[in-house]
């Protein structure tokens, strides 16, 4: 006869190991499969690139930098950095390290493939949101340069990546860092999102829960030590300020004639309103279905009927009486008819 407390011991260890072997991204499996990516190139790569981004941010990058950033040891970034410097890639004034021309037009070719990488993810993908980046990640040292302006101008040569960063033009040109963060607004202002960061990916997944993304308006209506109060689209929300402070926003968009948007969500029985556009948060098989039931620019919805905690509701969309989740409505930008 087995013994309870043997077997549920042998469990437990079972289920550690594999908690340890396939933990997200930190897991025994996560690591190798970083590993295997780290070829040469994508060591030069990620180096250059951290490089450049160390310096758009107008903060210095060092040996240190570049270790922590790949995550590898003092003494294997040494390595690479004296590779980038034989390459003629960088250079060293002291502690700092700094991009020669030939290695910044390196990087900002490979953050434009990063970046279409993102926007192909999102738009054209089922790939969830907080793994648009580490896929970019691995997919952004697969192609060559005509295969990127291939898949730009798939694309429709988009300016922006799903996070607000601008893309890198074939030509190399960047526009400078705009905006701040949320946390520097005062109630009663207002502006819009443009750009979400993504690390930590906790939350990155917070700021997608609460239907945030680029071109989304907020209005700040408290702000303390411990808890900003805002509206986005017409819906209030609360983030602790560690969390405020990843979401980046400039001066308000101009509205449209039609006055500022809401969010479908918004709207009680018998209300209606015309779609101005679905949220970029909203992506692949979710936005095709939206687009497939009629949700267009242009679209007048009426909201018809309630469900139990107002979830989900039945909207009249085209002339179809259409159930929509909470957080589906939540991604449909509207405007009062």
């Amino acid at each position: 006869m087995v013994d309870p407390a043997l077997a549920l011991l042998v469990f437990a260890v079972i289920l550690g190991l594999t908690v340890v072997a396939f933990w997200p991204r930190r897991g025994i499996v996560a690591r190798l499969g970083r590993l295997v990516r780290l070829t040469e190139r994508a060591r030069v790569e990620d180096a250059l690139k951290h490089l450049h981004e160390s310096e758009y941010a107008g903060k210095p990058a060092t040996m240190e930098s570049v270790a922590g950033a790949l995550g590898m040891s003092r003494a294997r970034a040494a390595q690479l950095v004296a590779r980038l410097e034989g390459l003629g890639l960088a250079r060293s004034e002291g502690e700092t390290l700094t991009l020669s021309g030939v290695g910044r037009s390196q990087a900002l070719r490979v953050l434009r493939t990063h970046r279409l990488w993102e926007r192909y993810l999102a738009d054209r993908t089922g790939v969830l949101p907080a793994d648009w980046h580490d896929e970019a990640e691995t997919r952004e040292h697969t192609l060559s340069g005509d295969q990127v302006e291939q898949l730009a101008a798939a694309m429709g040569d988009p300016r922006y990546d799903p996070h607000g960063d601008p893309i890198p033009t074939a030509d190399g040109e960047l526009p400078p860092r705009k905006g701040f963060a949320l946390t520097d607004l005062r109630p009663g202002q207002r502006a819009s999102v443009v750009h979400l960061e993504d690390e930590p990916r906790e939350i990155f997944e917070q700021l997608l829960r609460l239907g945030l993304a680029p071109r989304t308006q907020v209005e700040i209506v408290s702000a303390g030590p411990h808890a900003i109060r805002f509206t986005a689209d017409g819906q209030e929300f609360t983030l602790e300020p560690v969390a405020a402070r990843n979401v980046t926003v400039a001066a308000p968009l101009l509205e449209d004639e039609r006055g500022p948007f809401e969010s479908l969500s918004s709207l009680r029985p018998g209300e209606e309103a015309e779609v101005l556009e679905i949220s970029p948060v909203c992506q692949g098989p979710q936005r095709r279905r939206l687009l497939d039931l009629g949700v267009v620019p242009g679209t007048v919805i009426t909201a018809e009927l309630e469900g139990a905690m107002r979830d989900p509701v039945a909207y009249r969309i085209r002339g179809a009486l259409i159930a929509l989740r909470r957080e589906q409505a939540g991604w449909i930008r509207v405007t009062r008819a």
